[in-house]
């Protein structure tokens, strides 16, 4: 289970994917209530719409990282050494990515769009996450399953 050039181009894509969302929870967790910590998270100079929102925005960085983070940092360590469970634990991140993205599909796009704007939204914030984990988690699958490519 060798690392192939697709592990790679996984593993970096993660990479750039996930870095910007977890210093974004980082600033959730350590400032939640602070301007700049809602200008990253709702938009620039907006607040939160009400307390089920902020509520949600601090369980999801506490989510990330809890869980998100620790499995996609180890499982590329993982996938880098060729080892099993780190596509396991690459796959387990992959679905995460994918769960809540679809479910954040349909409760922030009509608040996220607007201030975020068609191409950063559907590059970045749905794009970039949704094929991420989809790709990791099929990718895990597959090469759990003896598939190299």
């Amino acid at each position: 289970m060798q690392p192939t050039l697709v592990t790679w181009a996984l593993v970096i894509f993660g990479a750039v994917t996930l870095a910007p969302i977890f210093w974004v929870q980082l600033a959730m967790l350590i400032k939640p209530h602070s301007q700049k910590t809602r200008d990253m998270i709702v938009a620039k100079g907006e607040d939160w719409r009400n307390e089920t929102h902020f509520n949600l925005a601090l369980g999801g960085a506490w989510a990330d990282w809890l869980l998100q983070l620790p499995l996609a940092v180890s499982g590329s360590i993982g996938v880098l050494l060729g080892h099993a469970w780190g596509y396991v634990l690459w796959g387990a991140a992959g679905s995460i990515a994918l769960y809540i993205n679809i479910i954040l599909w349909f409760t922030e796009k009509k608040y996220v769009y607007p201030s975020r704007g068609p191409v950063v939204y559907f590059t970045y914030y749905w794009g970039f996450f949704v094929s991420w984990g989809a790709l990791a988690l099929a990718y895990s699958v597959m090469r759990i399953s003896g598939i190299e490519f």
